[in-house]
């Protein structure tokens, strides 16, 4: 299978425009050739999942398009998405804000998909897509590194209650890279697929490894890639894997 993890900045684009006539004014208009540029590769790359961070779903940034069903009609695949802020956040009753969501975009058969939501940090959205033999859970840490350690500690623990090999993925916030993880890593059993420790982050220059797709015991990665894609401020993430028949099995018992 091949997992495809994807920031895409809402597509809203990326260079010195982004900043004019004010800065950060980019995050106020969406761009439809980027967003035409975004599909295109998703499309060439084929791949059976696809997890997309900042996606809008249909605000007038975008001229009401959601992004994440307009990108899954154009390549074939089931789409779930959510409002990144949780229930009980201010943001869903804020213009554009409200729209910003995290998605999945499947082509194999979903068993289930789950929303969680952290207690900490003004990104909590959690989703948990269960395929035939993995759970993938989808996130988008905060900026604060005393917020993302305590949702580090409640993915921890939400993660290893699943029956099924685990991939966990999404854009962490972690300017150590793997040093900041490690510990939770060790704790979830989980591995980065990128053992190179590729950067993704800035896309035109990377130095910073933002972006992750780790996993558990039981999945064999067979490739990883960072492709030179420039749509977003991060570039994406390719992850081929396997999962052996048992495996599911031995992990219940295990548990």
């Amino acid at each position: 299978m091949r997992l495809l993890v994807y920031n895409i900045r809402y597509a809203t684009g990326t260079g010195p425009s982004f900043h004019l006539p004010l800065p950060g004014a980019g995050y106020l208009r969406s761009n439809r050739k980027v967003l035409d540029g975004i599909t295109d590769f998703i499309r060439h790359e084929h791949p059976d999942v696809v997890g997309l961070i900042e996606v809008d779903t249909g605000s007038i940034r975008t001229g009401m398009i959601n992004q994440a069903e307009h990108i899954a009609g154009e390549i074939g695949h089931y789409s779930t998405f959510q409002c990144k802020y949780g229930t009980g956040s201010v943001n869903n009753f804020v213009p554009i804000v409200r729209k910003q969501a995290n998605a999945f975009l499947s082509a194999p058969h979903v068993h289930g998909e789950r929303f969680h939501y952290f207690d900490t940090g003004i990104k909590r959205l959690i989703i948990e897509l269960e395929l035939d033999d993995v759970c993938v859970f989808l996130v988008h840490l905060s900026l604060k590194f005393r917020h993302r350690q305590y949702q580090l500690r409640s993915l921890h623990d939400l993660i290893v209650q699943s029956p099924k090999p685990v991939i966990v993925a999404g854009d962490f916030n972690t300017f150590w890279g793997t040093h900041e993880i490690y510990l939770f890593m060790r704790a979830a059993g989980l591995r980065s697929a990128n053992s190179a420790g590729l950067p993704s982050f800035p896309a035109r220059t990377p130095r910073v490894e933002l972006d992750f797709i780790l996993v558990s015991e039981g999945i064999e990665v067979t490739d990883f890639r960072v492709p030179d894609v420039r749509f977003s401020d991060h570039r994406p993430l390719v992850c081929d894997f396997h999962v052996p028949p048992g495996a599911a099995s031995r992990r219940t018992a295990a548990a």
